[in-house]
């Protein structure tokens, strides 16, 4: 079964890069004892390599389940799940 077309809200065309901003039904974010979590890697041995932040909110579940899966699984735990986020309340508007 093919993936649903999803719904264009706008585009933008910047030299050979085209933007498409797409509607989603939902966002799904993996949380830690019930809290939304931050993920950072970084390599100690490298000086001035600097700390990259990995995403913990995806618009489609599959992949948050798996990030779930894998913590809960390497930090022998239970306590990482995913929870979906709808709409809900704007803390910026212009």
């Amino acid at each position: 079964m093919s993936r649903p077309k999803p719904i264009q809200i706008c585009s933008h065309s910047d030299n050979d890069l085209i933007v498409e901003v797409c509607e989603a039904d939902a966002v799904y974010a993996v949380l830690y004892q019930g809290r939304p979590i931050k993920l950072r890697k970084h390599n100690p041995d490298k000086l001035f390599q600097g700390i990259k932040y990995s995403k913990t909110t995806f618009p489609e579940p599959g992949h948050a389940i798996r990030l779930a899966r894998k913590f809960n699984e390497t930090y022998l735990t239970t306590d990482f799940t995913v929870s979906v986020m709808t709409v809900g309340r704007t803390i910026y508007s212009e």
